[in-house]
């Protein structure tokens, strides 16, 4: 499963990082803080978060994460903008909560 196959799903809004939509998913993870992602985010994964500061980016390239979801439509300022295109990891917004948005991508990668 592809990122443009999860945004499609789950009606997700392209934010940045157009460059990585082709990225393979292979699961997901769910966290507020930087660090657990550090130390359980895994390759492949689509990142579901709250936070949309600059910091995320650095967080994900380092892990390899597929794709971050800003939930409830918080929405990332111009430097994290500017880092997830560098990147090429692609930011996402969700307009629904973290539970609603990971519900939801877990019933999908399940699926596949």
């Amino acid at each position: 499963m592809k990122i443009t196959d999860v945004i499609s799903e789950l009606g997700l809004k392209v934010v940045s990082g157009t460059g990585g939509l082709e990225n393979e998913v292979t699961g997901g993870y769910v966290s507020d803080l930087l660090s657990d992602v550090i130390g359980n985010g895994r390759e492949g994964n689509v990142w579901i978060t709250l936070q949309a500061h600059h910091n995320i980016v650095a967080v994900a390239s380092l892990k390899d994460i597929a794709a971050i979801i800003i939930v409830r439509g918080v929405q990332p300022d111009e430097e994290t903008i500017k880092k997830s295109n560098q990147e090429n990891i692609p930011l996402l917004s969700a307009d629904e909560d973290t539970f609603t948005v990971a519900g939801k991508l877990y019933n999908m990668i399940r699926k596949k």
